[in-house]
């Protein structure tokens, strides 16, 4: 980096940012599109879309998602112990849309007319995912005001190829199948 190439990224510099400036910032991270979905012990479900998501090891297999911890999501996993993430092909709009809503249909019936299936910890995952990962939780931690749940991955899965659903810049993008 050169002097110029310095200034120019101080000039840059701005204070700390608002939540809602950080917000913005963070929208030009381009992301794939989930959805969480969990059961409790009591067998109740909920889903959420969720694009704060990373692989964290492959010994063991583990995934990382971070979940609001006055939500729904959060009592469930921390009750059952189990998830599913379910990666949305580009075609999945709508369902990524109703699992973002604050005002869909709790519990079961908030899955009514999407067709999920089942691995090894019960959880519902979508059917027209392009994969899926199956997990218990490995770990929870405090991050702010959210949980990071690290979930040790359990069963896996690919659906049909196709492109994947992105999120970037507050809107949703296609993600191109490669080759």
């Amino acid at each position: 980096m050169d002097n110029h190439d310095r200034a120019a990224a101080s000039d840059a510099v701005a204070p700390v940012p608002d939540s809602r400036a950080f917000r913005a910032v963070m929208s030009r991270f381009a992301t794939g599109v989930t959805v969480m979905t969990a059961m409790d012990d009591q067998g109740e479900v909920t889903g959420m879309t969720a694009n704060a998501v990373a692989s964290v090891s492959l010994e063991p297999l583990l995934v990382l998602v971070c979940v609001e911890r006055t939500t729904d999501m959060a009592r469930r996993v921390r009750s059952g112990g189990r998830f599913a993430l379910s990666m949305l092909p580009a075609t999945a709009r709508k369902l990524s849309d109703h699992f973002a809503n604050p005002d869909r249909s709790r519990g079961w019936a908030g899955f009514t007319g999407i067709e999920t299936i089942e691995a090894v910890t019960g959880v519902p995952i979508l059917a027209e995912a392009l994969g899926w990962l199956d997990c218990r939780v490995h770990d929870l931690h405090e991050g702010g005001d959210h949980w990071i749940v690290v979930g040790e991955v359990v069963a896996a899965a690919l659906g049909d190829a196709g492109p994947a659903l992105g999120y970037f810049d507050h809107d949703y993008v296609e993600i191109p199948t490669p080759g």
